[in-house]
């Protein structure tokens, strides 16, 4: 397309400094990403320069003195480096700190390479190594929750839907279900780790460079699985970026369930359990009452993750190719992942620290007719009646206890529900009837695998930590081949500038 009449470039036409509204609104969103991506951008700039040279494209003389000065970098904290707002994003302001200190031959780190393309390695690999923290705190979440299962394998209670007792379990089953909840979130956290781990190198504007370059070299030289397999979409895609959110909103939705149920558990209604006094919060009219503030916490930071969710997956909806998402979306995500981390390790506190009530389980297992089904199963079972017309008989038994304040079902009063229901007597069998009103002796028999006998919920939280073991040994490979890339990559660039390899005569270098 031809430009239109009068058109300049960028250079001649931005010629004064940015609108101070620009700054606050724009800019400055920007800069405060440079505590996140100062290390990457460093890393990258240097296995960018070592590729360079490598590939021919650069000379020795030219890149060393860059190289000297980001090994140096390296080394900084972000809060130690002039970084300035005025100049926009990160990558700016360190450009003009190096123009200053190098003069021109700073800028060989734009040859066959953008500033957006640094930002974006820089980016991932500080996603991977959130993705790994993350990791590490699910697993720790699971590995607790497991532990406490263990230990009430046989606490018996009354397992509840729609918060109505429902049948007789153990509360170590429920925390078992947890726990295999949180196994799964480590598979999300590694799938999402897998989309991050690809180094968007060699992308050019979009389309890729002429410069003589390996971008899998690159993507070696800072430990990266692989390099991009399409420099358009390395560079501008960001469905790696959701599905790292999306599996820390499922992992803290698992954090929340927990929270959801204990605020209730803990309340003196139920008194099924009782928080650490370290996680909860005094109130200051009222000094009789003790707040469960740490699943307040719990509850509001799951709320707010979902709503980030919310936000990144509205402001992906653009146009390809463009900066609206992307301008919001290094904070976001970062936020978003260190968030969930905050609240596993809370929520691991809450498990760790809970003190449950048996005595009180118990009561509620023993009140309520909670054998009500394993009763009916039982008739149908023992006299060959169809479920539906024994369930009939039973809730009428239950109907009629509670008109005349009976809590136990006697098995009198199951066959006048028979007659009533059927015109026929059953005869159950009185030991039969006892033992479904029994919710110890219900729960022992609950040997599904993965149900709720004591046998079951110790052989799945075994499980649990059995899975966990491949889990943490992933992890320990990743972070190890991470920290053994920046090692290489330091010593190859140290060797760059120590030893100053003969030029290989590059024509006008």
């Amino acid at each position: 397309m031809k430009p239109p009449e009068g058109y300049l470039g960028a250079e001649a036409r931005i010629t004064g400094g940015p609108a101070p509204e620009l700054v606050e609104a724009g800019y400055e969103l920007e800069i405060a990403d440079a505590p996140l991506l100062h290390r990457g951008l460093s890393l990258a700039d240097l296995a960018h320069l070592v590729a360079l040279v490598e590939a021919g494209s650069l000379g020795w003389a030219q890149a060393a003195p860059l190289v000297e000065r980001l090994l140096a970098l390296l080394d900084t904290d972000a809060e130690a480096f002039p970084y300035d707002a005025t100049y926009g994003d990160a990558y700016n302001s360190r450009e003009r700190e190096l123009a200053r200190l190098l003069g021109p031959g700073a800028g060989w780190l734009h040859l066959g390479r953008t500033r957006r393309e640094a930002g974006r390695i820089a980016f991932r690999l500080a996603l991977r190594g959130l993705l790994l923290d993350l990791h590490r705190d699910v697993a720790a979440f699971a590995a607790t929750l497991a532990g406490r299962a263990t230990e009430h394998a046989s606490t018996v209670w009354a397992d509840s839907t729609y918060l109505q007792p429902a049948q007789p379990s153990t509360f170590g089953h429920y925390l078992g279900g947890l726990a295999e909840q949180a196994v799964r979130h480590l598979a999300r956290l590694e799938a999402a780790y897998r989309l991050a781990d690809v180094c968007p190198a060699g992308t050019g504007g979009a389309g890729g460079t002429l410069v003589a370059f390996d971008s899998e070299r690159v993507a070696s030289l800072l430990g990266f699985t692989e390099a991009g397999r399409h420099t358009r979409d390395a560079m501008w895609s960001v469905d790696a970026l959701l599905d790292a959110v999306a599996a820390a909103v499922q992992a803290t939705l698992t954090v929340d369930q927990l929270a959801e149920d204990f605020e209730i558990f803990a309340s003196p209604a139920f008194g099924y359990v009782e928080l650490d006094a370290s996680l909860c919060r005094a109130s200051v009219l009222m000094p009789q009452k003790r707040n469960p503030y740490a699943l307040a916490v719990l509850r509001g930071g799951a709320g707010t993750l979902h709503g980030r969710l919310a936000g990144l997956v509205t402001t992906a909806r653009t146009p390809s190719a463009r900066t609206d998402n992307w301008l919001y979306a290094y904070g976001e995500v970062s936020g978003a992942l260190s968030l969930a981390g905050r609240l596993l390790r809370l929520g691991t506190a809450v498990v760790r620290g809970l003190r449950p009530r048996p005595e009180a389980m118990r009561a509620i297992a023993a009140e309520n007719f909670v054998g009500a089904a394993d009763l009916a199963e039982s008739l149908s079972r023992d006299h060959h009646i169809d479920y539906r017309t024994t369930y009939r008989i039973v809730g009428r038994a239950i109907a009629a206890a509670i008109a005349g304040g009976a809590t136990q079902l006697t098995a009198d009063a199951v066959d006048d529900a028979a007659r009533e229901v059927t015109g026929a007597p059953l005869g159950p069998d009185p030991a039969m009837v006892g033992r479904c009103a029994d919710a110890a002796a219900l729960v022992a028999g609950r040997t599904t695998p993965g149900g709720a006998s004591p046998k079951r919920v110790q052989e799945h939280a075994a499980d649990v930590l059995a899975r966990l073991a491949p889990a943490e040994q992933w992890r320990r490979e990743r972070q190890a081949t991470n920290e053994q890339a920046v090692t290489d990559l330091r010593a190859i660039a140290g060797a760059l500038v120590r030893d100053r390899p003969p030029d290989p005569g590059i024509s006008g270098h």
